[in-house]
């Protein structure tokens, strides 16, 4: 199965390239991967070009006008993009463990999307933990100890644990997320609506559950360290809520303003 990676990025190049590097160095490599940037300037898309040319991966750049936080709309640009069965949303502050990839195709399974695991990285170690020190299990738990380190159960993989599944919205977050296309497809992808930070994650999960999907989960496989950097601003986050409420007051699993645009199906 070909797996479609999503990297959404703003203006932080060099948290990129690390990420990439991450997903360059990967057990199983992704069939693709799509920077879904929401209007960097042309450092970002500079690093790209010199990363195409450097590995011969297939590598796309999907960029819009910077207009604000609009996460939502670049994923859904990117998903157009997309030609794998199965698609990995990561953001481009998280570097991927080098099993990050085998895992999700290990764990994928239809009916299901998944809800990955994250480590914190705090911001001592940020603007210098790359891809090699998540090989480095000796500097992880040397950190961990002082504490530089959250969440820092995730760092050990156990492939032998079993996933387990619920339909919480608690923890659902896109930045490591994966899921059938043809299931994307379905509920029209993310809600074009929300635009400023949170929510839209959580918005998309509602309609997954309603459209019959259910949340599969691992804590020891498909994680990524999160790369520890200021919040964005929230100044959005109330109407958002009420646009995730109305999602969840209603019955309907495909948004009107997502990868098509149509009232209805």
């Amino acid at each position: 199965m070909n797996i479609s990676v999503i990297v959404t990025t703003y203006n932080w190049p060099r948290a990129l390239e690390r990420v990439m590097e991450g997903l360059f160095h990967q057990t199983v490599p992704p069939f693709e991967i799509i920077v879904a940037d929401d209007g960097s300037t042309e450092e970002t898309r500079d690093l790209v070009e010199k990363l195409q040319e450097k590995r011969g991966d297939p590598v796309k750049h999907v960029w819009q006008e910077d207009k604000g936080f609009r996460v939502a709309r670049i994923r859904n640009r990117a998903i157009l993009q997309t030609s794998g069965e199965y698609v990995v949303f990561l953001d481009g502050d998280c570097i991927p463990e080098r099993h990050f990839i085998e895992d999700h195709l290990h764990l994928a399974e239809q009916g299901f999307f998944f809800q990955g695991k994250r480590v914190l990285v705090n911001r001592s170690l940020a603007e210098d933990f790359t891809s090699q020190c998540t090989m480095d299990k000796g500097y992880l738990i040397r950190r961990m100890l002082k504490g530089e380190l959250a969440n820092f159960h995730h760092v050990f993989r156990v492939p032998f644990v079993p996933a387990f599944s619920s339909a919480s919205l608690q923890g659902i977050r896109s930045c490591n997320m994966g899921i059938y296309a043809h299931d994307l497809f379905a509920v029209n992808g993310f809600n074009e609506s929300f635009t400023g930070w949170g929510r839209e994650d959580s918005e998309i999960a509602a309609r997954f559950f309603r459209y019959g999907l259910k949340r599969k989960q691992h804590p020891f496989r498909a994680v990524c360290y999160h790369l520890w950097h200021q919040e964005n601003k929230r100044d959005r986050l109330e109407e958002n809520d009420a646009l995730l409420q109305q999602t969840l007051d209603g019955d309907g699993i495909f948004c009107e303003n997502g990868l098509v645009k149509k009232k209805s199906l």
